[in-house]
């Protein structure tokens, strides 16, 4: 089994190199593959209005892509270990409502000079404040059960969607700001710099580095929460700090990109069922993977530009009927027993 995840994550290191490349390299200016490698090579003979393309404009949101698919991956495969239910996600939390709730209350309350530095701060602080009091309902004496942390979180996501709904309404007089609402609730890439590169990725690589600090623990705690204490995981305080770095990871690529649903659902599920359960080896292969996936769904959104597809749109065609399989799959499995 080592061998064959060893084996796997090499492919997928090379597969998302490969894909970065050819992504880079298709735009409104298409380059060959040969010129993109030439550029990020720092070959000096290519023009220089190609190499701004590729470096200031591609770049950037191809490395978007890579990071924040990687860290929404980790993150959902975190969930899934700690609740032991494939079909959680960081959603479940409450950090995408809350992100969301958060980035629309900048867009609307904020002048529009402070929308573009402050769009991203209100979905981190919104995203992180949501899961903050998804713990505390659910905590008790220093102990938050999976059951409650599950139904307090559905509680806070659909009570900052109602909140969400209610500001968007409130700027439809304002046809343009009511406009980068629906756009950025769709999320997408577009027009993503350094500037949101330098913002996201510290906090998802470094959430993402922390999770992965977690695969002992999360291979106990798939295992049953009991069984894990009598295994000398303290439980309450690994819960924390599992929901706290997924709210950071979600919170981050939800500030840079909008909402970009089922990823965490339906990557590390694929994951699972390629190398197995072991987290320390699905946790570093999930955040590969998602990667791959993002990037994959940004280029197909640049492949049909006259269809005007947003990465959200994209994103939840793939993970909904996935998300609708694996129902149907655990509905006839429950029938079973």
């Amino acid at each position: 089994m080592n061998n064959r995840a060893s084996a796997l994550g090499i492919a997928g290191l090379a597969s998302l190199v490969g894909l970065t490349v050819l992504a880079l390299g298709v735009g409104a200016a298409h380059l060959s593959v040969g010129e993109t490698w030439a550029i990020l090579m720092g070959d000096p003979t290519v023009e220089a209005w190609k190499r701004a393309v590729v470096l200031d404009i591609r770049l950037p949101r191809v490395m978007l892509a890579a990071i924040c698919g990687g860290g929404l991956a980790v993150a959902g495969a975190a969930m899934q270990g700690m609740f032991r239910n494939p079909m959680a996600d960081p959603g479940v939390i409450g950090v995408s409502a809350g992100s969301s709730f958060g980035a629309v209350s900048v867009l609307y309350l904020a002048p529009a000079t402070w929308a573009a530095a402050g769009v991203p701060v209100g979905a981190f602080v919104g995203g992180l404040a949501a899961a903050l009091l998804v713990y505390a309902l659910a905590s008790r004496r220093g102990t938050a059960p999976v059951t409650t942390l599950l139904l307090a979180g559905i509680a806070v996501g659909g009570i900052a969607a109602a909140l969400t709904s209610l500001v968007l309404a409130l700027s439809l007089a304002d046809w343009e700001v009511g406009r980068q609402m629906l756009i950025w609730l769709m999320g997408g890439l577009e027009g993503r710099s350094w500037g949101h590169v330098a913002i996201a990725t510290p906090m998802v690589i470094g959430g993402t580095i922390w999770l992965l600090i977690f695969g002992r623990e999360l291979n106990l705690l798939s295992t049953g929460e009991e069984s894990a204490m009598s295994l000398g995981v303290d439980v309450a305080r690994v819960k924390r700090e599992l929901i706290f770095l997924v709210a950071l990871v979600t919170g981050a690529t939800v500030a840079v990109m909008g909402v970009v649903g089922f990823v965490g659902l339906m990557v590390p599920h694929i994951v699972r069922l390629l190398i197995g359960p072991e987290h320390r080896r699905l946790l570093p292969m999930a955040f590969i993977c998602g990667g791959i996936f993002l990037v994959g769904a940004d280029l197909l959104c640049r492949l049909l530009p006259e269809a005007e597809l947003r990465l959200g749109v994209v994103s939840a065609l793939t993970g909904g009927p996935f998300f609708l399989y694996l129902l149907m799959k655990h509905r006839r499995w429950g029938d079973a027993r």
